[in-house]
């Protein structure tokens, strides 16, 4: 089911974005269409993501509740990083 929406603008934002629309060969609805679309594809990209580092966050207790985890001290991980970040620059 298709919805409708409204919203209120300057007269005059309304009619440079008709001719910004219109020069692009669109109607303003179209490029609001639009922008509804991406800001909703967005969104679903930030729902799986959201969802995805919960199930990542939730193994991790698990490992954690089974024994399964291995601690690392700061500088350890700071070296690692350190390593990873020039094995990347190496590659650029």
């Amino acid at each position: 089911m298709d919805t409708r929406i409204q919203f209120r603008i300057d007269e005059e934002v309304k009619r440079l974005a008709q001719q910004m629309a219109e020069s692009q060969g669109r109607t303003i609805s179209d490029a609001c269409r639009e922008l509804t679309e991406q800001l909703a594809e967005q969104q679903r990209q930030k729902l799986s993501h959201d969802t995805w580092l919960s199930e990542q966050v939730n193994l991790a207790f698990e490992k954690l509740e089974t024994g399964n985890t291995k601690f690392v001290t700061h500088e350890a991980a700071k070296e690692s990083m350190a390593e990873r970040k020039a094995k990347i620059r190496l590659r650029d």
